[in-house]
């Protein structure tokens, strides 16, 4: 469901791409901390925005750390901490957590059900500290279930279950910020779920499977991606309205390079995927 919150590097200082890195390092540090070096294994980087959202806002101060990664064993990195490392680290399980379950159901992917359990004491201990995200993101996996199982067309309706979802992940505390960061994270859910199913939508036309782009009726094929197009600008334009009306000075560089540009990196991927398929058919029936 994941992994379409990223930044856009050849358009970043290096200054703001070791600091990203070193929120992404920090996080990655935190949820071993937290669960192990299984929890390591659930590290995204739709999370690491989310941290350096909330230090923005708050203004928190980080701790840093020096450290040896695994995957980069020959050189330390540094490492940034502070209480949104923290939160999001912990929201970062809360979500991969119902994922391995989802997962399991769909697939009968017996790994990912072994792995869900590994983690029940630390989805546990979550729950406690956090009710709130947590009911949150069980009534998405619930609601979510039942619209597939229905083949709900109305992709309004559907997207709108991950942008509650995600909403209330980032509205961190109940405060004079929540309802902006509700509102940003409610957009940026929306524009999730539809990427998504943007990208499976070939995918789910070969399997059979639910996908809600398959109702959207347009005359051709040109005039359906022109409607993604427009819809993904649509949400991503509310999701930046929002954050703009927040009073975030430090690392807005950072947050403006995801927003307006990082996020699309996917999809101009998926474009020159599909240019290069559409230029492979040409090719084959000249030959023929």
């Amino acid at each position: 469901m994941f992994g379409y919150i990223n930044i856009n590097r050849s358009e970043m200082t290096e200054e703001n791409r070791k600091a990203y890195q070193a929120y992404y390092c920090g996080l990655c540090r935190r949820l071993k901390t937290n669960c192990g070096a299984k929890g390591q294994m659930l590290l995204n980087y739709d999370m690491t925005f989310l941290v350096v959202l909330l230090t923005g806002l708050y203004e928190l101060e980080n701790q840093t750390s020096d450290i040896i990664c695994a995957l980069h064993p020959t050189k330390k990195r540094p490492a940034w901490f502070n209480e949104a490392t923290d939160y999001a680290a912990d929201m970062n399980l809360l979500v991969a957590y119902h994922n391995l379950l989802d997962d399991w159901r769909d697939e009968r992917a017996y790994t990912k059900k072994a792995f869900a359990k590994l983690l029940d004491k630390d989805y546990a201990r979550v729950m406690d500290k956090y009710p709130r995200q947590a009911r949150a993101v069980e009534e998405f996996m619930k609601k979510t279930a039942e619209v597939e199982n229905n083949r709900e067309p109305n992709l309004d309706a559907v997207s709108g279950l991950t942008g509650n979802m995600l909403g209330e992940i980032f509205c961190w505390k109940q405060d004079e910020w929540a309802e902006e960061l509700r509102m940003l994270g409610f957009y940026m859910g929306k524009f999730i779920y539809i990427m998504d199913a943007y990208e499976d939508y070939e995918n789910d036309r070969k399997n059979k499977s639910y996908n809600p782009l398959f109702y959207i009726e347009q005359e051709s094929i040109q005039d359906w991606e022109t409607f993604c197009r427009l819809l993904l600008t649509s949400m991503m334009s509310e999701c930046a309205k929002s954050f703009e009306r927040l009073p975030i000075l430090l690392h807005a560089d950072i947050l403006r390079n995801v927003l307006y540009s990082g996020v699309w990196s996917k999809y101009e991927f998926l474009q020159l995927k599909r240019r290069k398929t559409e230029e492979k058919a040409k090719k084959k029936v000249r030959k023929q």
